[in-house]
């Protein structure tokens, strides 16, 4: 028995020292663990303020290098993207080192830490594979080859460019695209204030690149490198609303050949007359615009899908000119003429035809960006009865404009501004018959299609379409806003509240000429605007309610391309003003707001109004 005892007290002792055995080991690993944590801590604060200290400095070169670009010092910019580079390769080698992938794995921090590695990523892509290639080739993109010089375009320097810009493009889009992947919810405010930032930056050089990448691969086959191409020309009428601007009155062949350009055949929307039977159009557009659509070139654009409108005008100009084929269709405003005047400065009219057609009106023989749209809007109606006048009148200015930007008054950088304020205005459209060409213009503003990546997410729109019958859209000021208003974690309602006043002079009826008031032609009194409004909301949403002066009425409804449609038809009187509301339910994209609208007389950024968010949304 006290053997017995003996033994056991010999197996607790055993089991006690191993027991302080392990409690010291477990200490030991403990301290030697509160060590490593600690030195790794330690490091690992020294890499956020390594990583913060590099891209600072890096980003903070971004400044110069704009104004080193822009005053054509290449080789400064060359010396200050080399060390902005150098700064952000440091800080991607940190936030992407095994601790910095360790602290990613933390609670509450670590989606952060992934997203600065993320970041590092995407600015030392976007520098080393995006900028240092573009900036090589900079000194080839001289942008006095794009203004035309003897009446041709050199696209040649575009053309070699084209596949850096490409792929600057494309890697630019890839680092936009992982960065928009990252919840910023869920990063600390440090991060995700200079996150959101960078996106915003980041997306407006994505979308500066696809336009320049979509250019550089269009224009030299449009301006026709290897065979010659004929385009039809579209002026639209802004002071007779369609859905992309106006009716298209005066008409005109271009000519391209090897960047040579030239003016041909000029006719007008009148002269072409009346299709019977008229041409077949999308029978889901003829539900919501009639067969009018396919009736008159007046009536083409009366749906806001450019690429449809442009199809159907290739077609009547084809049928009415046997053997003419057209290989792409352009349309623009009096607007444009103006921002082109801008740059080529004021044309004046030579023409003896014209002058002696002048001699007894107020017109001006010298046109410029201050009182083009003015007379060809409005003030060629007033001094000039006859229609088939005005056209010749229409056709002596659209002569002269082209003429003097085909002879290379104006540098290419001005010519190019010009053309994409009227792009980013919604006044410039193109249509190409190319199938390959089409499908890089759809994904533009430029193509106008109401579908597709170039109609934008969250997209809507509101389009005006005249119900006058004559020309007092001059008369019409509009404002649009757009104003979210949400429903729950997945659905968005928006509201889109159109303002619009008649400011024609309460004498219309008989101080504006008939050719301008309508006479009452087509029911309407002379002096009031009357005008369809055809509301677009996005795809898969519902076109709810519709609101006039604050009370519910009638719309009609209908679908293009998936998205909803409504329309109103209201009319005006002089002084008289209106607001219109769409109340669209059931949104679930969640991407910014785009909002396309009818371009008029008035400037975008007066019709166009911020768009908000209601208090209520997070």
């Amino acid at each position: 028995m006290k053997a017995l005892q003996g033994s056991n007290h010999g197996v607790r002792v055993r089991h006690a020292k191993r027991k302080r055995r392990v409690l010291l080991r477990l200490t030991v690993f403990a301290l030697i663990g509160i060590a490593l944590l600690s030195v790794a801590g330690g490091l690992l604060a020294r890499q956020v303020a390594g990583v913060k200290e590099e891209l600072t400095q890096g980003m903070d070169l971004l400044p110069k290098l704009r104004l080193q670009l822009s005053n054509g010092q290449l080789a400064e910019a060359q010396q200050s993207l080399d060390q902005m580079e150098h700064h952000v390769s440091g800080a991607r080698s940190s936030a992407t080192g095994p601790l910095w992938q360790a602290a990613s794995f933390l609670p509450l921090v670590g989606p952060s830490f992934d997203a600065v590695s993320e970041i590092s990523v995407s600015a030392d892509d976007v520098l080393s594979r995006a900028v240092g290639p573009l900036l090589s080739t900079y000194d080839s993109l001289d942008w006095k080859a794009l203004s035309p010089v003897d009446g041709r375009i050199d696209a040649s320097t575009l053309a070699a460019a084209e596949p850096t810009i490409t792929s600057a493009a494309a890697t630019v889009r890839l680092s936009q695209e992982r960065l928009n992947a990252i919840d910023l919810s869920r990063l600390v405010p440090a991060v995700a204030e200079p996150l959101s930032t960078m996106k915003q930056e980041l997306g407006t050089v994505s979308d500066a690149l696809h336009v320049a990448s979509s250019a550089a691969q269009l224009l030299p086959p449009m301006l026709g490198q290897g065979e010659q191409r004929s385009y039809l020309l579209l002026i639209q009428n802004s002071a007779e609303s369609r859905a992309t601007g106006g009716i298209p009155g005066a008409l005109a062949i271009v000519t391209t050949n090897d960047g040579l350009i030239s003016l041909g055949t000029q006719s007008s929307a009148s002269a072409m007359g009346e299709f019977s039977p008229t041409l077949d159009v999308d029978p889901g557009q003829e539900s919501l615009y009639t067969t009018r659509l396919g009736s008159r070139m007046q009536n083409v654009n009366l749906t806001p899908d450019f690429p449809t409108a442009a199809n159907t005008a290739k077609r009547m100009w084809e049928t009415r000119y046997d053997g003419e084929n057209i290989d792409g269709v352009i349309a623009l405003d009096p607007v444009v003429l103006a921002h082109l005047l801008e740059a080529t400065g004021p044309v004046v009219l030579e023409d003896p035809d014209i002058l002696t057609l002048m001699d007894n009106t107020d017109l001006p023989k010298s046109l410029t960006s201050a009182n083009i749209a003015a007379t060809l809007l409005s003030d060629v109606y007033r001094e000039i009865d006859d229609p088939k006048t005005q056209d010749l009148y229409f056709a002596a200015v659209a002569s002269s404009i082209f003429d003097a930007f085909t002879n290379g008054i104006t540098e290419g950088g001005s010519l190019v501004e010009a053309l994409a304020i009227s792009v980013d205005e919604n006044r410039l459209y193109l249509w190409s018959n190319d199938e390959a060409e089409q499908e890089i213009i759809r994904s533009t503003r430029i193509g106008g299609a109401v579908d597709g990546p170039g109609s934008g997410g969250a997209a809507f729109g509101v389009f005006f379409n005249d119900g006058t019958g004559a020309k007092m859209d001059y008369y019409a000021r509009r404002t649009v806003e757009l104003q979210r208003i949400c429903e729950d974690p997945d659905h968005s309602r928006y509201t889109v509240r159109l303002v619009v006043s008649n400011t024609a002079p309460t004498d219309a009826a008989a101080s504006l000429p008939g050719y301008v008031s309508g006479n009452g032609m087509f029911g309407v009194h002379p002096g009031h605007i009357r005008t369809n409004y055809v509301f677009y909301g996005p795809s898969q949403s519902i076109a709810e309610a519709a609101m006039l002066n604050g009370r519910p009425v009638p719309m009609s409804s209908g679908l293009h391309a998936q998205r909803p449609v409504g329309t109103l038809t209201v009319e005006l009187a002089p002084g008289e003003t209106a607001t219109l509301e769409m109340h669209f339910a059931k949104v679930v994209q969640t991407s910014e707001p785009q909002l396309r609208v009818t371009p008029g007389v008035t400037p975008r950024n007066e019709v166009v109004l911020p768009f908000n968010t209601h208090p209520s949304c997070p």
